[in-house]
């Protein structure tokens, strides 16, 4: 008997037994899972029914990912179809990675049988996450986990008021609890508005708040040392349940874009204003070129727009993806060249991506592994010591980005830009040298190889 033969069998003895309808923007992998506890069964059940192609992907410890998709060739879509007695089409709307193939799944000599190819859901399609099971319970009668495709502005659960996470990371976790943070609620709401904001001024939605969600992702790794940040703590009590307690660094990246939704949206919102990029104008000093410095309107708008007023001065002065921002307004204003490598004050860099929750508890792990013996950078360097140093690399880079197009215009003013830019570069670089080298020293690193690495030649100069 062929393996079309044996699956067409066991679809005609399961049809019409079940009807397990699939979830909006679902996984196919997770649509078996919830078919197989229908039948009572665990989903390794059911994998011998199709022939798989590779192996089920894992995390570092072994446990499988809850992100896995499955993608199907026609053979294997019919079968499941039928073990679900639902019509290929609807799952064709319903589950997005329905029709994905892939060059694994593509040998004409196998096409008869129902082939199998297991992925990472966010390799597929896009970001991956836990469903509200009290909603699953309501819609489907199956109180069990649900993995579905949603966008970071589609995590809030209205009705249950629940936050939905990353399904990537190897943690217990599906839902935190928003009962006690209304405003993360209502910032979902205002997100619509938004997003129709942005396709106005013909930006897409998704650039605009990952560049909000970049910009709020810093400041939250420098807020544990703003003395007087009190929303973000409580915030994240609330939807820890107040079982933070010793374990603030775990939480912290679990809960971290729950605890920041509302500020995001209040980010974006603000980025979109034309105002701001008149602030940001008047900040740089228009047509007189000046460096830009800590004090602003830009930064004072901005804190105000996230309940923050004394957050100005630190919002100014930050490097990383809102000083790339404001350098690519300047730049625009001034009318420079476009740099066909630009891509535009939307685009966020790939080295100021924020890190995902699953990178963040990877990195936590290897750090307690490490146990401070001072092999690992992280561990033995605080927080706000390599964000200073991270800071003055960005900040100098943004100022030599600002002299694309200076060799133009009279001379004396061409000249003034270049060497004021150059100059102001190389004392921020020259700070960073001696910030890396002194946390390096502290960190435990010998002072004779500091000295080599940094090209102090400290000795050399003692002799003369």
């Amino acid at each position: 008997m062929t393996d079309r033969e044996s699956a067409e069998r066991l679809a005609e003895r399961c049809e019409g037994i079940l009807r397990i309808p699939p979830l909006a923007a679902e996984t196919t992998w997770s649509l078996i899972c919830r078919l197989a506890d229908g039948y009572g069964q665990e989903p390794s059940c059911l994998l011998g029914h199709w022939r798989w192609e590779n192996h089920q992907p894992r995390h570092p410890g072994g446990a499988p990912r809850a992100d896995t998709e499955v993608l199907l060739i026609a053979a294997g879509r019919a079968l499941l179809a039928r073990l679900c007695g639902i019509d290929e089409e609807t799952l064709r709307h319903a589950l997005p990675s329905w029709e994905h193939e892939e060059d694994g799944l593509s040998s004409p000599a196998k096409a008869d049988a129902p082939q199998a190819l297991w992925r990472a859901g966010s390799a597929v399609i896009g970001p991956v996450a836990f469903g509200c099971r009290l909603c699953t319970g309501r819609r489907t009668g199956q109180s069990v986990r649900v993995v579905r495709y949603a966008e970071r502005w589609e995590r809030v659960c209205g009705r249950h008021r629940r936050w939905l996470l990353d399904a990537d990371a190897d943690q217990p976790l599906e839902n935190l609890d928003l009962r006690g943070s209304p405003e993360t609620v209502a910032a979902q709401r205002r997100w619509g508005a938004v997003g129709r904001r942005a396709q106005r001024a013909g930006v897409e939605p998704g650039k605009v708040f990952a560049l909000a969600r970049a910009v709020v992702c810093r400041w939250w790794e420098h807020s544990l040392h703003w003395e007087q940040e009190e929303m973000w703590p409580h915030r994240l009590q609330q939807a820890s349940c107040g079982k933070v307690g010793g374990d603030v660094e775990r939480w912290r990246a679990v809960a971290r874009d729950a605890v920041i939704f509302p500020e995001v949206v209040a980010v974006a919102g603000a980025l979109l204003d034309r105002g701001v990029e008149e602030l940001v104008w008047t900040d740089s000093g228009g047509a007189g070129q000046r460096p830009l410095t800590g004090e602003g309107h830009f930064g004072r708008y901005l804190g105000e727009r996230v309940g923050r007023p004394w957050l100005g001065p630190l919002v100014a002065a930050d490097g990383g993806p809102v000083i790339t921002w404001k350098a690519a307004v300047i730049r625009r204003r001034r009318g420079k060249p476009v740099d066909p490598y630009d891509a535009g004050p939307w685009q966020v860099r790939a080295d100021q991506q924020p890190p995902t929750m699953a990178g963040l508890l990877r990195e936590q792990t290897r750090e307690k592994t490490a146990g401070g013996s001072g092999t690992n950078w992280r561990s033995t360097v605080s927080p706000e010591q390599r964000m200073f140093i991270t800071s003055l690399i960005e900040a100098a880079q943004e100022q030599l980005l600002q002299l694309r197009g200076a060799h133009q215009g009279r001379t004396a003013d061409a000249a003034r830009l270049l060497l004021q830019r150059l100059s102001h570069s190389i004392d921020l670089l020259d700070q960073a040298l001696r910030e890396t080298a002194l946390a390096a020293v502290n960190a435990g690193v010998t002072l004779h190889d500091v000295e080599q690495w940094a090209g102090l030649n400290t000795a050399d100069e003692d002799d003369e």
